[in-house]
């Protein structure tokens, strides 16, 4: 048994626009073992939000091999990935993408009615969730009725609710004042040392070196790497 969950291996990607070629991502490589703590820096335009898409199955590389939990990517059909995504992926954006006309625990329920799973235990990871992240008393406000904050939380919620192998963060503090920024920073440790794999896009040097690795890019290409790629 390998305790490597991600291997991406000569990833990139190419966008194609009025016959001109953009190279987003060269050359990737990059391997994140369960129980490790990514942080992906570098500056706009760098290629971290294309990788973070890859790695999450939201988008396909252009060519390289890219292995989830020791599966090719490559092969699995569209259905097939929805059901990963679904199921074995986390996803906290810095937009919170919260559905405005469903309560707090609407949303962090709605990934599990996809999911086929029934009320019960639909019930039960929800409440188990909402606790989590301290936001129990808010299930039935509406996202309207909360702070950025306690919406950010929510969105952890959401994604910890399927219990994932993978949590990603794209920005997670992008949209928060620097005290919630902290609360939902604070969070995320907590996640990681309860065993969360948690790979996380930002632009926060303070926020980045909480995490056990950091990987920079620059021009679509890993150009640093600090911290240990052992769990920690």
């Amino acid at each position: 048994m390998t305790d490597t969950l991600i291997r991406m291996q000569d990833i990139e990607k190419v966008f194609l626009t009025d016959e001109v070629e953009t190279h987003a991502l060269s050359n990737i490589h990059l391997e994140v073992k369960k129980g490790e703590w990514l942080s992906i820096v570098g500056p706009s335009g760098s290629g971290k939000t294309t990788l973070l898409a890859i790695l999450g199955l939201l988008d396909t590389a252009t060519g390289g091999e890219y292995l989830l939990d020791q599966r090719p990517v490559r092969e699995l059909a569209a259905s097939d990935r929805a059901h990963v995504r679904n199921r074995h992926i986390g996803f906290i954006f810095q937009s919170f993408n919260l559905i405005g006309d469903l309560t707090v625990a609407e949303n962090v329920e709605l990934p599990l009615t996809y999911r086929g799973l029934p009320p019960a235990e639909r019930k039960k990871r929800v409440d188990e969730a909402l606790a989590r992240v301290g936001m129990s008393h808010r299930a039935r406000h509406m996202p309207g009725q909360l702070s950025g904050g306690q919406q950010q939380r929510v969105a952890v919620a959401r994604a910890v609710a399927g219990d994932p192998l993978i949590l990603l963060a794209d920005e997670p503090t992008g949209n928060l004042d620097s005290k919630n920024g902290q609360t939902v920073m604070k969070l995320l440790s907590e996640l990681h040392a309860a065993g969360s794999t948690l790979i996380m896009v930002t632009h926060d040097p303070a926020y980045a070196r909480l995490a056990t690795r950091t990987v920079s890019l620059f021009d679509g290409r890993i150009v640093e790497e600090s911290g240990s790629s052992t769990a920690a």
